[in-house]
């Protein structure tokens, strides 16, 4: 008895391990990426406004006025959102075409490429060179931001489907504090050295390509995309550690009955499919208020935030840093909760904080220049609207398409939640520095605005996921998209399908 008892734990640890490891090294390259290009842009803003106006002074004898040098550097921070929204687009086809793990490697050139021509940008005197680097590292996130979850959720078992998935958001929020901390002036936020900072996101790219070929494609895409039984089957021990246990070929094996015949949907298809109808309108509106909530904004302009909150410049670099670490420690918070509390609450608790802190955070900057402890819970304000954020919207929002979609669906439900994602990104972060100057006190009121309507939706219409089979989330959603119409065809379809006869046809 004990023996086998330690076998099992054996077991178990190798399946925790290999999982731990593949997500490692896929969220390195992936989705940190995202989190690390939103953060170092804040420390040389100066320095590269300077190389702005240096460079067309030197080249056409123009002194640009201060609102101009805002503009151009505007563009430059926002242009990472357009390159997010491209590489969003062809995520899905790539993902399909050459599965998840091939594309997130193939995906590094776009990134290496980016950081070449930040690293060569001053020397050219270019900053042409920083506006294309950027648009070429931001196609990398918005890959990167689409295939990485869904890879995720594909290869982990559904016990902890959650939580691995989940695992892109602790990445991204650590890619902020690690951003945040190399643009320290101690480190590479000097004059000097802003290149390579630009440049240094390549490293986290190298990592990737040298770890993720050692672990497998994901079993689903290996079945259902390509029927390679015996492919999946040997991903499936690799990834547990194990013999793979029935209950789970079945679901795989349920969901490729469902699926058995359809080609991969396009996002077109998916948009005139009225089975999917509230499945896809969840996810337009939450990858929508993921970013229309402002929380990402702050990390490209923290210095404009901090100091409309009365921070002394001296101490910006160091506060700005607190924010990251705030979400990436409830990122962590939330990964260990989701499977316990469930998707839709933490969704809409993260929403329903966030409402009450920008209430708050208005009120306090209101009162600022009469009571002069206010900055502090303006401070305190900003900070617990991040905590709010990481503890639900920033992780649980990226796996649902996940979740709600099956395996033909899925690459097109990414790429309409990953498109909308980053346009909005795009525009808030355009208007973000003007809404903050024009508005003033009032500058988080439609942020507030935008998380009570989300979760209000969310209460309304969002059923929970927590530990089930995509048969029953979709047999909820079933309720919504045919509301008062008859359920026959749905529910004969499920009475024809014999899981027992299905495990038997596949050879599995």
């Amino acid at each position: 008895m004990s023996k086998q008892h330690i076998k099992m734990s054996s077991k178990e640890k190798g399946h925790t391990r290999t999982l731990a490891l593949m997500v490692t090294s896929a969220a390195t390259g992936g989705t940190l990426q995202y989190g690390y290009n939103l953060a170092i842009m804040n420390a040389p803003t100066i320095f590269i406004q300077n190389f702005i106006n240096e460079t067309l002074q030197e080249r056409w004898g123009m002194q640009l006025e201060v609102f101009e040098v805002t503009l151009i550097w505007t563009v430059i921070v926002s242009i990472f959102s357009l390159g997010g929204f491209m590489g969003a687009l062809v995520a899905g086809p790539m993902s399909i075409r050459f599965g998840r793990k091939k594309t997130m490697l193939l995906n590094n050139v776009f990134l290496l490429s980016s950081s070449l021509l930040a690293l060569l940008s001053r020397t050219a005197k270019s900053f042409e060179m920083i506006i294309i680097s950027r648009i070429l590292v931001g196609i990398n996130a918005g890959i990167s931001m689409n295939v990485q979850p869904m890879y995720f959720g594909e290869s982990a078992p559904k016990h902890l489907r959650g939580a691995v998935s989940l695992s892109s958001a602790v990445f991204t929020s650590f890619g902020v504090v690690l951003g945040q901390v190399v643009g320290l002036q101690e480190l590479l936020g000097r004059e000097s050295c802003w290149q390579y900072l630009l440049a240094s996101n390549a490293i986290p790219g190298i990592i990737q390509l040298l770890t993720l070929p050692w672990f497998p494609e994901s079993p689903r895409y290996l079945l259902i995309d390509c029927g390679d039984k015996e492919a999946c089957l040997q991903a499936l021990r690799h990834l547990r550690g194990c013999d793979v246990s029935k209950a789970e070929l079945d679901e795989i094996l349920e969901e490729q009955n469902e699926t058995k015949g359809e080609r991969a949907k396009r996002p077109w298809d998916l948009i005139c499919d009225r089975s999917v109808r509230w499945q896809l309108i969840s996810v337009a509106v939450l990858s929508s208020a993921m970013q229309l909530c402002g929380n990402d904004s702050i990390y490209f302009y923290a210095s404009y935030v901090f100091q409309e909150a009365g921070v002394s410049a001296e101490l910006i670099q160091y506060v700005t840093i607190g924010t990251g670490m705030c979400e990436f420690s409830t990122c962590i918070l939330c990964n260990l909760l989701i499977e316990r509390l469930g998707r839709k609450m933490m969704l809409m608790g993260g929403y329903f904080l966030m409402t009450g802190c920008a209430i708050v955070f208005t009120v306090a900057l209101s009162l600022e220049h009469i009571v002069n402890w206010m900055p502090y819970l303006s401070m305190a304000c900003l900070f617990s609207y991040i905590l709010s954020f990481g503890m639900g919207p920033a992780g649980v929002t990226g796996i649902l398409p996940t979740e709600i979609f099956n395996q033909t669906a899925r690459p097109a439900a990414y790429t309409i939640a990953g498109s909308l994602m980053w346009l909005n990104l795009f525009v808030v972060g355009m208007i973000f520095p003007f809404l903050v100057s024009g508005l003033g006190q009032y500058c988080f009121v439609p942020f507030g605005a935008v998380c009570i309507l989300s979760a209000v939706y969310i209460l309304m219409v969002l059923p929970e996921t927590k530990g089930k089979t995509l048969p029953m989330i979709t047999r909820e959603f079933y309720q919504l998209n045919y509301r008062g119409e008859e359920k026959m065809d749905f529910e004969g379809k499920q009475a024809c399908y014999q899981q027992g006869e299905i495990y038997c046809s596949t050879a599995l």
